[in-house]
């Protein structure tokens, strides 16, 4: 029986692996079996991070909104208490937006909220 040799797709299986192994030391880049233990835990902790970033952003949000509800001599609780019993929609993202950048708005919301 003919030997057949194995190429074209388990090199191109391969190549997808050290393609994304570039940047890596030593032979983290150049070996197949090191680069593909390295590239998955990578891709694993680029999983994990976007999930973290969420949240660390979101808690930059939070801060920065109590920062300006406590110039205005409230608490963060407070505030987004009245804003929910005013039926005030607005985003975290866009009150600490507000609360950095246009600070009189800021305090229009929050007068609203009284």
């Amino acid at each position: 029986m003919a030997r057949v040799k194995r190429g074209f797709k388990a090199r191109q299986r391969r190549n997808k692996v050290l393609k994304l192994a570039k940047g890596f030391h030593f032979d983290r880049r150049t070996k197949y079996k090191h680069a593909s233990e390295t590239v998955r835990r990578a891709l694993h902790y680029a999983f994990i991070g976007r999930r973290l970033l969420k949240r660390d952003v979101r808690k930059l949000w939070i801060v920065r909104i109590n920062a300006g509800a406590r110039m205005l001599g409230t608490s963060y609780s407070q505030f987004i208490s009245g804003l929910k019993k005013k039926d005030i929609t607005i985003n975290r993202k866009m009150l600490s937006e507000l609360a950095v950048h246009d600070f009189n708005a800021f305090k229009a919301i929050f007068e609203a909220t009284k």
